[in-house]
């Protein structure tokens, strides 16, 4: 597993530690087994955006302050200049570039996310998780499930949904897809 996924782990058993919380109860905020959620902690295992923003919600932190390490500071304005937006590769699958992991006390959590295509028969990885969201097509055709019904989205595309139905995506014709996406 890549070494941001280990730090993440690392930072997910110190904020559980100093919380007294026990893996039980984070998994069930993640809606996933505790053996899954130690295999998280472990960092053998990649973790979903969604089981993040579930813990940084329910623990009440900055969804960057898990992803990064860091804890924002700017309650103005935070400014991301083109392409230098905090990036993270959680898999080889898919790409994080946060947009506003200085912005303190967010009601809103901003990234251009890349998706890169998978073998034909890959199935696609549903998640859930607190909140609403919102897409928009920046390159690329987006195969897009959500509560079971799928859809695809090409540049221009954008759809707002209700974050706590099961989603997933998936890059079509072979090719990476990029999308902006604002976790609400």
């Amino acid at each position: 597993m890549n070494n941001q996924i280990k730090e993440i782990a690392q930072r997910l058993r110190g904020l559980r530690d100093a919380m007294n919380i026990g893996t039980a109860e984070l998994a069930e905020v993640c809606h996933i087994t505790e053996a899954e959620y130690l295999g998280y902690e472990s960092g053998n295992e990649d973790i979903s955006m969604s089981a993040l923003q579930n813990i940084a919600q329910h623990c009440k932190v900055e969804l960057s302050a898990l992803l990064f390490g860091e804890t924002p500071y700017m309650t103005s304005f935070f400014l991301t200049r083109a392409g230098l937006g905090t990036a993270m590769e959680r898999s080889k699958a898919y790409k994080y570039q946060s947009l506003a992991a200085g912005f303190a006390q967010r009601n809103a959590d901003p990234f251009i996310v890349t998706v890169e295509p998978k073998p034909e028969g890959t199935p696609m990885h549903l998640n859930t998780h607190n909140g609403q969201e919102f897409n928009y097509v920046l390159e690329g055709s987006l195969l897009l499930s959500i509560g079971g019904k799928e859809m695809v989205l090409n540049v221009g595309d954008s759809i707002y949904f209700n974050a706590e139905q099961e989603h997933g995506m998936k890059a079509l014709e072979g090719q990476s897809v990029k999308f902006l996406a604002v976790i609400i």
